[in-house]
């Protein structure tokens, strides 16, 4: 056998292992629907009866607004008698001090059963999906990344991981279950569906460890600013909640029945920002690895392709956020406002550059 014989015959693709990577991404997808089922159980079936803490914490800040009680102290010639000052607590967002919510269980141990069931389907479901990118990434000898449908399967897993790693972590974050399974369903449905491309071998240029180094983490960071835009959109929702209630409105039925259990709108404008920035180093960090292999691929080190383009208004974006958060005018609702156009801006250079602009990085495909 000849060494040009020999070397096509590793590139070669196993089809086998591809085929055992779809039958096991099919599984996790089914896996995941039954974790879909049993989230929606525990918001259903847990307890409605302890919900309305934020509602009575702001009608108790109401009362006391009204009138701050007395302290008595008593003194050798008679009692006096001090108005107590009233403290006003404010959260970093800006918003009123309210307590969380019991969770998506309702505080009861029959909900907190369902969730249990959840998660236990979301670690199953997580192992299933990893081991279907492990085997797709052993059927082509190379990471699994190199299209929008390989990317797709990988987001989704470490988006997940990221969730149970915080679960692990012994936060108070299984209010993202719901949420997090929903998204997950929806792009595997669309990786299989539409961005489904078959094992194949990468063009040269992608020949290199910056692979590993430049996407993995372009991947990681992807994952953790969607679970903190999860956050940015319950606190949105949850800050208008409690709005509504401090200005006397009375909200429907559903949403009390949901916002009620979801941590207060600064427990998720305070987690929100701290994922945020914790990630955001990292994603500075692929910014420049990408400009290193460029420099190593096409001869330099930014050639304002779209790709690049768009990775650096993500930073941009997300600079001018966690500078407006830390900036006491700009806490709340206008910096959330600013977190999901710099996500916008992350989901649009994860997708719309890739399926709507041509530039170097298209031989990538989608």
């Amino acid at each position: 056998m000849t060494l040009a014989a020999a070397t096509d015959l590793a590139a070669a693709t196993n089809e086998h292992l591809a085929s055992i990577s779809n039958t096991l991404i099919y599984s996790s997808m089914a896996v995941y629907t039954l974790a879909f089922f049993a989230y929606i159980a525990e918001w259903l079936f847990g307890s409605r009866s302890k919900v309305g803490r934020t509602a009575a914490a702001l009608t108790a800040d109401a009362g006391a607004a009204k009138s701050a009680p007395a302290v008595t102290v008593k003194q050798a010639g008679g009692t006096t008698v001090l108005e107590r000052p009233q403290v006003v607590v404010r959260s970093a967002a800006g918003a009123r001090d309210v307590p969380d919510g019991p969770g998506a269980h309702g505080g009861d141990a029959q909900g907190d059963m369902y969730g249990r069931v959840a998660v236990s389907l979301t670690v199953l479901a997580f192992l299933v999906e990893l081991a279907g990118v492990v085997a797709r990434a052993a059927s082509v000898q190379r990471a699994p990344w190199g299209n929008m449908y390989e990317f797709n399967l990988t987001f989704s897993t470490v988006a997940v991981g990221v969730y149970l790693g915080l679960l692990a972590l012994k936060k108070n974050v299984r209010w993202l279950g719901l949420f997090l399974i929903t998204t997950v369903l929806l792009d595997l449905g669309l990786a299989v569906t539409v961005l489904y491309t078959a094992s194949d071998q990468l063009v040269p240029a992608l020949h290199s460890y910056w692979l590993y180094i430049h996407v993995s983490t372009a991947i990681f960071c992807g994952a953790v600013f969607y679970v903190g835009a999860v956050a940015t959109i319950l606190y949105l929702f949850k800050d208008s909640y409690e709005n509504k209630l401090e200005s006397g409105g009375t909200p429907g039925t559903f949403a009390r029945s949901v916002l009620e259990r979801l941590p207060a709108s600064a427990s998720l404008d305070k987690f929100a920002y701290r994922v945020n920035a914790a990630v955001f180093p990292l994603w500075t960090f692929t910014i420049i690895a990408g400009a290193i292999w460029a420099g190593d691929a096409w001869g330099r080190y930014w050639n304002w392709d779209p790709k690049e383009t768009w990775s650096f208004i993500t930073w941009v974006a997300y600079a001018c956020y966690l500078h407006a958060r830390a900036t006491a005018g700009w806490k709340g609702r206008k910096a959330a406002y600013l977190a999901m156009i710099a996500f916008g801006c992350w989901l649009f250079n994860y997708y719309g550059v890739n399926i709507f602009v041509t530039g170097k990085h298209s031989y990538a495909g989608v």
